[in-house]
């Protein structure tokens, strides 16, 4: 009886000495979260309070493709890295790849003015993780200065197809008279905000096509991306009623060319 108590004894001082062992190692694995440390992995993501789909949207309805990067012909996809706080902000914020100033610029303006996050988790507490983002910038058919323009069949001496038109790089795309500051601030100081989207606090842009003719006018005005609530009709009168610009040049003489542009339409 003596002999199995001392076993009993040293059985259960086995025991605790293996499970302390146990906690040691336990603890050696999984140290305790540090309050301002940066995770890459975590066992719960953050994620964006209105969801993937709903972030998604955002940067769809509020990416404004810069007007230099639109007349430059740039385009790209920029990547942006940044911190995912435990409050839900987003901070440290920076560019991981770069395609062009403007356009990085936007990406940052993109993120910092986006909606709040639902934080990381980690063993329980919410944590700081480090999330990266591409935000890609397709330019609109026709658009930017280096964009291939129509000429007619009088007007081109190269060969021409079937439907009598050509397809050139101009020597000096069109642009507006005074610059596209002064074009986008022409039509933000005339345009009437449609009453719907306000009521429906309706923001966004509306892509308008149009052809730049020889003299300067702008016509043949048509929607590429709608908005809707009255937006789509409101950019296209403001394209038809706009001033005259640069036309293109082609080998020294003007010529027609089709433009894409954005008009912007946003709640103060």
């Amino acid at each position: 009886m003596l002999i199995t108590i001392r076993r009993l004894i040293l059985l259960l001082a086995l025991s605790a000495a293996s499970l302390a062992t146990a906690q040691a190692q336990q603890k050696l694995k999984y140290p305790k979260t540090k309050p301002d440390e940066i995770y890459d992995a975590v066992a719960k993501p953050a994620v964006p309070v209105s969801g993937l789909q709903g972030y998604a949207d955002y940067l769809e309805k509020n990416q404004q493709y810069p007007t230099a990067a639109l007349q430059g012909g740039q385009s790209g996809t920029v990547e942006v890295t940044f911190v995912v706080e435990k409050s839900g902000s987003v901070s440290s914020l920076a560019v991981k790849t770069p395609v062009s100033p403007v356009l990085d610029a936007e990406a940052l303006r993109l993120i910092k003015g986006g909606p709040k996050w639902t934080p990381a988790e980690n063993k329980g507490a919410k944590v700081r993780q480090r999330v990266t983002i591409p935000i890609t910038f397709n330019l609109p058919l026709g658009a930017g200065g280096p964009a291939p323009m129509t000429l007619d069949r009088e007007e081109s001496k190269p060969a021409v197809s079937a439907t009598g038109l050509t397809v050139v790089k101009a020597d000096q795309p069109a642009r507006p008279v005074g610059g596209t500051d002064a074009f986008f601030d022409w039509l933000q100081k005339n345009q009437r905000y449609p009453a719907l989207a306000r009521k429906k606090s309706v923001q966004g842009k509306v892509m308008v096509e149009f052809m730049v003719q020889k003299d300067g006018s702008l016509t043949d005005a048509k929607l590429v991306k709608r908005l809707g609530a009255g937006c789509d009709e409101e950019a296209l009168r403001l394209i038809k009623a706009a001033p005259k610009w640069e036309p293109a040049l082609y080998q020294g003489q003007p010529v027609k060319q089709k433009m894409v542009l954005p008009v912007l339409f946003h709640l103060l």
